[in-house]
């Protein structure tokens, strides 16, 4: 497994052209805390920068804290569409960001990952705690279950996810990730390989087939 810019199965991305504009919105997780490294808050801000310059929404926690304000804000400030996604409980300790275009208040954390699975085409982490964790986790679950087919990318900056990446590592090594079930996650270490990436990997499936795979995913929330 190579832990740079390409798959955790782990294969190389191709040269052949990324088809973004059929991104419509992106999915991030990230931390609703800044952390130590400001190279984390830039990358969320430039994140943010290159999504709206592309025309490709934000869905994301809804908070207005940490990384996820600086994205979010980010968004906003370039002209793009923002759409945060929040249960009543985090509300206030989240500090949701009332400024964004379409803001969902739900009533649990199994509604809100369901919200931001339907109204994305691709899943974004960042650097984050364990609640970003969590929902990568879970994407890459799915993925590696056949339940849908939606690109995974993992932000590798500055090595923060070197340990996870050693941990997936370890898994191949003793046979807890089989052939057959590998880890489609792309890792990045530059924000500017994120859309690019997405492009390329992005399925090509007729409407009705996505609706299908969608509605069985659903059974889960």
């Amino acid at each position: 497994m190579t832990p740079a810019k390409g798959r955790c199965q782990m294969t190389p991305m191709d040269d052949k052209p990324s088809p973004i504009s059929a991104i419509r919105s992106i999915c991030v997780y990230c931390g609703s805390g800044s952390g130590e490294n400001p190279a984390f808050a830039k990358a969320a801000r430039d994140l943010g920068r290159t999504l709206a310059k592309a025309g490709i929404g934000l869905v994301y926690g809804g908070g207005s804290l940490g990384l996820m304000g600086e994205i979010a804000h980010s968004m906003i400030r370039h002209g793009g569409h923002v759409t945060g996604i929040i249960p009543g409980f985090l509300s206030k300790r989240e500090h949701m960001l009332t400024e964004a275009h379409e803001l969902i208040v739900v009533d649990d954390m199994h509604q809100r990952k369901h919200l931001m699975f339907t109204k994305s085409d691709a899943f974004v982490a960042l650097a984050g705690g364990l609640g970003t964790l969590e929902e990568l986790v879970e994407q890459l679950t799915w993925s590696q279950l056949g339940q849908h087919a939606k690109p995974i990318v993992l932000v590798n900056i500055e090595g923060y996810w070197d340990p996870l990446l050693a941990l997936f590592k370890r898994m191949h090594k003793e046979s807890f990730i089989r052939p057959g079930l590998e880890l489609n996650v792309i890792v990045v270490d530059r924000v500017k390989d994120i859309v690019p990436a997405i492009g390329k990997a992005l399925p090509q499936r007729h409407p009705a087939v996505e609706e299908q795979i969608e509605d069985e995913v659903s059974v889960k929330f």
